[in-house]
């Protein structure tokens, strides 16, 4: 459903003015993970969930987890390493059941973390046994989304959101096993899917197959905001984990450059990007979730050199004040557009488990930035 509701004037992202201390930043990012772990340890499912949210291996929890690695390497609180180390240790450190799905491997991600910070080896061990066997049996099949009968497209990188998923857990395969057949594959994939789901003009990746004509209400493109923030997360993620003199970062680092001039085009004056990215900012609802894909996005972008600071870190100040206007007092983290695949209506009290990830995602970036607490981009410069 595309929007077409008429925004609020103003939020109270446009007026407030969040302190941009590191310790700040990570506060708010600590108070968003009680308020979740909490309302997971209670059993809390969102009115707006679907048959994944309970998937204690899913897509749904597995980003949370994955966002929840980034504040345990920073957190002097340990909650969040041994809530990372029992859920591998709950899930048999396995990945979830369809095997080629990169829904599935998500969580993953989260394994190879703790196999570095306690959980050991063993931690690797299903999760390389899962990416062996799709290796000897690597699927072939087009990436027509749901165009040919007895076809799934899904057993490949179809749909922009896979690579969020799959990517980064196969780059860190290598990185933690020193096999490089798993980054290849992931490289290869990723260029399969990039050749097919990236608009060359607008720099922006289609949802899947089925986007490719379809138009919003006054003619444009549609580009789904948590879609790209999928992708341009999992682009840095998988960046991450290549060393630098691989010679397929090139043509990643490209593709990042080029949706971060793109999404820094039309990032909206509070701060956050619209649902559908090319839609009429002025009907556009507040969203959090692909806003702080990309401000994550950005933030890594800068401290690694593949985005000048002078020219985006006025971008990552924006949606970083965008996110803290979602977090609710309680720490619940609002704004989340509930399981979709298209733009879709949102409001202040939706959220879910991937949003919160996101947030953390982003908000361990924005604090690894170190910027000070003026509303003025930092003196120091990098490119």
């Amino acid at each position: 459903m595309l929007l077409a509701l008429q925004a609020p004037a103003a939020t109270a992202a446009t007026s407030a003015q969040p302190t941009l201390a590191p310790d700040a930043v990570l506060a708010l990012a600590e108070r968003a993970a009680d308020y979740q772990l909490a309302s997971m340890a209670a059993g809390w499912v969102p009115a707006n969930a679907a048959y994944e949210t309970p998937d204690r291996k899913g897509w749904v929890q597995g980003a949370f987890f994955v966002g929840l690695t980034d504040l345990a390497a920073r957190s002097s609180r340990p909650i969040y390493r041994q809530t990372i180390l029992l859920r591998g240790i709950a899930n048999e450190w396995k990945l979830d059941e369809r095997l080629y799905h990169a829904d599935d491997q998500v969580i993953g991600q989260s394994y190879i973390w703790a196999a570095a910070n306690g959980a050991g080896p063993e931690a690797l061990a299903p999760s390389r046994k899962a990416l062996d066997q799709i290796l000897e049996k690597r699927p072939r099949v087009p990436l027509g989304f749901f165009t040919e009968a007895g076809v799934d497209c899904q057993t490949r990188w179809c749909w922009c959101d896979a690579l969020f998923m799959a990517p980064p857990l196969w780059a860190q395969m290598s990185r933690a096993t020193g096999d490089t057949r798993y980054a290849s594959f992931a490289k290869e994939e990723l260029k399969v899917t990039t050749d097919y789901l990236f608009d060359p003009k607008e720099h922006l990746y289609y949802r899947d197959s089925r986007f490719f004509d379809r138009r919003g209400p006054d003619g444009e493109k549609i580009f789904w905001s948590r879609g790209n923030g999928w992708v341009f997360a999992g682009l840095a993620r998988t960046l991450e984990a290549l060393p630098k003199t691989d010679p397929g970062r090139g043509a990643i680092e490209t593709t990042f450059r080029q949706m971060a001039a793109r999404l820094r085009g039309i990032q909206k004056p509070d701060g956050y990007w619209s649902p559908s990215l090319l839609g009429n900012p002025a009907k556009s609802l507040p969203e959090s979730s692909g806003t702080a894909f990309y401000t994550y996005g950005f933030a890594w972008g800068i401290r690694n050199g593949l985005l000048d600071r002078a020219g985006y870190e006025p971008v990552v100040r924006r949606g970083w004040r965008a996110l803290t206007a979602s977090v609710h007092p309680s720490g619940k983290v609002g704004h989340v557009q509930p399981i979709g695949d298209s733009p879709d209506n949102v409001t202040h009290d939706d959220t879910q488990y991937y949003g919160v990830g996101a947030f953390l995602m982003a908000a361990t970036a924005v604090a690894d930035l170190k910027l000070d607490a003026s509303n003025q981009p930092s003196k120091a410069t990098s490119k």
